[in-house]
């Protein structure tokens, strides 16, 4: 078998994609800092960042089965779910690859961190610092503004690891450049609120809830 594999041989061509993936993914992570790709992005030709969204699907899906065992409750399929072995792969490259939340948020505190611990300084003005195509300072002002709407966790991270906290109320009033991710928060914090006092997200065409305009949406 070993002879074999040295002319060559492919014993199973997934456990080959995947060993390309692991080595595209090691070396995308040492040159960035982090295994958060974009899934836009790709690395030496290779669409890494397609690659690693299936990842995190495939993660995530082991993470529900394992939450529905640990209940006593019936695992529907195992399929697509990724091995523990092979999480334990992407760990070792980088810890935080999977995140429960939204991968950009999790790309940007990466960079965050990663400036901080290069100029141990805080980035807290939009368009300063611009790193791999996210602005920081843009990001960090908006963490601080939106602190209520943060998991306890992010708070936690934001807090301990970059030292941030909560905008002052004089702060907070300031308008913030946004980016996709506050666009959403915002657009988010509307919906919540319209639905708080109207029981229902059907939105007339016209109505406006703070700085959102809604444009005949209703969630389904």
């Amino acid at each position: 078998m070993t002879e074999l594999e040295k002319l060559g041989m492919v014993w199973s061509e997934q456990d080959a994609a995947w060993a390309d993936g692991i080595a595209v993914a090691r070396e995308y992570a040492a040159a960035h800092g982090h295994f958060l790709p974009p899934t836009t992005a790709t690395w030496e030709g290779h669409p890494i960042g397609v690659w690693a969204k299936n990842a995190r699907a495939a993660a995530r899906k082991a993470r529900e089965n394992e939450e529905l065992r640990a209940a006593s409750r019936p695992v529907p399929s195992a399929a697509g779910a990724m091995t523990e072995a092979r999480r334990d792969e992407l760990d070792a490259i980088d810890p935080g690859w999977c995140p429960v939340w939204d991968t950009t948020w999790q790309r940007c505190y990466r960079l965050v961190h990663n400036h901080i611990q290069a100029v141990a300084t805080v980035p807290t003005t939009a368009g300063t610092v611009v790193v791999q195509g996210e602005g920081l300072g843009r990001w960090v002002t908006a963490q601080r503004n939106g602190w209520a709407q943060l998991l306890a966790a992010q708070q936690w991270l934001l807090e301990n690891t970059l030292g941030l906290t909560p905008a002052a109320k004089e702060e907070a009033g300031r308008p913030v450049l946004r980016g996709q991710d506050a666009k959403w928060a915002a657009n988010l914090a509307a919906a919540r609120q319209f639905h708080a006092r109207e029981g229902h997200l059907r939105v007339p065409r016209k109505h406006i809830v703070a700085s959102f305009t809604s444009r005949n949406t209703t969630c389904r």
